[in-house]
């Protein structure tokens, strides 16, 4: 052996450690970005709170941030149908220095009232029974709804039978079998999803029917789950897959799909978490019939540097003016990385309020097909930095608090050469399946039909997967009487 040196040439891609905290910073949400300051200006001397700054009263010359740009954007209509916040008038946000025009003085920024989703004090039976008050049902089926819930045990699982769920019921209200499981159908699709199953094969069931069908394992799943799970943990995979005549490796996909849902849904309700609380990064409105958009006030970088500490750099020993001005340093890193994040925010916001003001206007059924590919291509980003900007961001609008990735949809050929985005689909689905006849429910081909009216040609095949999707049953059971 010889020991010989050779010279070869590559190329790799090395990322700063300003970029590396920039896009760590991008993919922060509101809460987890109020966290990752409050260590910083705990670990930095030479960070503090705006807030506080402007307490002390701050001298001139101070290295703060500039106050993000609120200029409007349009979407170049002047003249937008009236919501049902507006009443004929324009909705403007209730405070905010960023509003053009507002009514409000003052130079406090507007923050936007965190909104929490889950039930982190609730138990399961109060938040099913919250969503279930929000279901357009008759009385009776309210009647037996609230029953049903109150038959769920902690894990999610309703342990009565039928029969005594009817008995239950009487002598104030006379229910059939089919009528309670009719109604059954409602609370198995409230959140969390498995929830108001009566076994465990029904509960993965409920689970798997919203994931993607394209799934590994996805369909040799759900056979499993409705006929063969007591079989699995005495026959194994091995012995599994020989009597259900499949290939073993299908059948470790689907097992390994399985071991991925929830078994107990109902211990997800009940625990505290920080992160069931949304804080809005963006708040959308419309004003003099133009749709505008604009950073909430906790979104611009809420520290500065601190004026004492900056001013002993050049009165200090050499030791401590090398550790004053290396934490000068990483202070204008987080400094810009957060003017970074929130010029992005803000470009991602304005873009989609030209895609999707329909949106906006009309609800769901309105949204266009986008991807993030199609908006890194407009905003010259790559499609990583969409990902991870929208990446668990919420944006206020008349239409309530909704998460950015919202308004992107994958895009489906209709047949009249446009494309309409499955989820305005979806939403128009749902919306013909809850104003249908409740003695006469709408068959998978007579919604396929209407649906082609609408200007939205899908197959038959795609209307049951959408409706299996949003766990609607079919037409048979969704059969009402009074």
């Amino acid at each position: 052996m010889k020991t010989r040196l050779n010279t070869t040439l590559s190329q790799q891609q090395t990322l700063t450690p300003q970029l590396q905290q920039a896009l760590r910073l991008l993919q922060l949400s509101a809460t987890e970005l109020e966290l990752e300051l409050a260590q910083a200006v705990a670990s930095n001397p030479l960070l503090e709170w705006a807030e506080e700054a402007h307490q002390g009263n701050e001298q001139p010359g101070v290295d703060a941030a500039p106050a993000q740009s609120s200029e409007p954007a349009a979407n170049g209509n002047d003249t937008a149908p009236d919501n049902e916040h507006s009443d004929g008038q324009d909705w403007v946000p209730d405070q905010g220095p960023w509003a053009t025009g507002s009514r409000h003085d003052g130079d406090s920024d507007y923050e936007p009232p965190a909104l929490k989703l889950g039930g982190s004090d609730q138990d399961l039976g109060d938040h099913l029974r919250a969503q279930f008050q929000l279901l357009k049902l008759s009385q009776r089926d309210r009647n037996i709804g609230l029953a049903l819930i109150d038959a769920i045990d902690s894990d999610g699982y309703l342990r009565e039978p039928l029969p005594a769920i009817a008995q239950a019921l009487q002598p104030e209200l006379l229910a059939s079998e089919d009528e309670i499981l009719a109604v059954l159908r409602h609370v198995q699709g409230l959140e969390p999803t498995g929830v108001g199953a009566r076994d465990l094969g029904e509960c993965l069931t409920l689970q798997l029917r919203l994931l993607p069908p394209s799934l590994p394992g996805h369909e040799l799943a759900l056979q499993v789950a409705h006929t063969s799970l007591p079989r699995l943990p005495r026959a194994g995979i091995d012995g599994l897959a020989r009597e259900m005549r499949q290939p073993v490796a299908a059948m470790q996909a689907a097992v390994d799909l399985l071991r991925q849902l929830e078994p107990r849904p109902g211990r997800l309700v009940g625990q505290a978490d920080t992160s069931s609380w949304v804080i809005p990064d963006v708040v959308i409105w419309r004003q003099r019939g133009r749709w505008q958009a604009a950073l909430a006030g906790h979104s611009g970088p809420p520290v500065v540097i601190h004026h004492g500490y900056a001013q002993l750099l050049g009165h200090c020993s050499d030791s401590d003016s090398s550790y004053l001005r290396s934490h000068l340093q990483q202070a204008r890193w987080l400094i810009r990385g957060l003017q970074q994040r929130g010029q992005t925010l803000l470009r991602i916001s304005r873009a989609l309020l030209v895609h999707q003001a329909a949106y906006l206007e009309y609800g769901r059924q309105a949204l266009r097909p986008l991807t993030l590919r199609e908006m890194a291509s407009e905003l010259e980003l790559h499609e990583s930095t969409i990902s991870r900007a929208i990446a668990g961001k919420y944006v206020r609008t008349p239409r309530g608090t909704v998460a950015l990735r919202e308004f992107f949809s994958s895009g489906m050929d209709t047949g009249n050469g446009e494309e309409t985005a499955s989820s305005a689909i979806q939403a128009t689905l749902a919306r013909l399946i809850e104003a249908e006849n409740p003695r006469k429910p709408l068959s998978d081909a007579k919604l396929t039909e209407l649906l082609k009216q609408s200007g939205m040609t899908v197959a038959r095949r795609t209307v049951a997967k959408y409706r299996e999707a949003m766990n609607i049953p079919p037409s048979h059971e969704r059969v009402r009487i009074g």
